[in-house]
């Protein structure tokens, strides 16, 4: 079984601003790669704006994710081909147990940071109401930290 956070349900999507980073301004460098700060919201969390597969998507940084979720909306909005009868896995989410679909997203970009071929579960719309940017996606980088109202991430 896979376990999920869905912080989400039932909650407007903030306004949010996603800073790109010149490394050169940073006192820790990580040999020019590539850096994005997301400004933490006033709920506290890291919301920040998102490309799936081209499309901006909206999504809330969170670590207690297991991998990144959508839902089945949103996925077909971004061209992932997603059935109801593919939601075959059983999942627990923070709002109970839920089926799901294993999709892959072909690329997730945020700045300048590109990821490709990220796992992601995609939930029905009633169980999840926005993106979340779960651990198959931070993984992938190379750092991702809190620096004071700020999450760094780094490719």
């Amino acid at each position: 079984m896979t376990y999920l956070s869905s912080r989400f349900a039932d909650t407007p999507q903030p306004m949010t601003t996603t800073v790109e980073i010149d490394p050169a301004a940073l006192p820790r460098q990580n040999n020019g790669g590539r850096l994005v700060s997301i400004e933490r919201d006033d709920a506290g969390h890291f919301v920040g704006d998102f490309k799936f597969n081209g499309r901006k998507i909206v999504g809330l940084v969170d670590t207690g994710a297991t991998a990144v979720a959508l839902n089945l909306s949103t996925a077909r909005r971004i061209g992932v081909p997603v059935n109801q009868s593919d939601m075959t896995q059983l999942v627990r989410t923070a709002n109970g147990e839920t089926r799901a679909a294993i999709v892959t997203i072909d690329r997730l970009d945020i700045g300048r940071i590109s990821v490709n071929n990220v796992q992601a579960i995609v939930l029905e719309d009633s169980a999840l109401g926005g993106v979340l940017i779960g651990m198959s996606f931070l993984n992938r980088l190379n750092r991702y930290e809190v620096d004071g109202n700020a999450m760094v991430l780094s490719q």
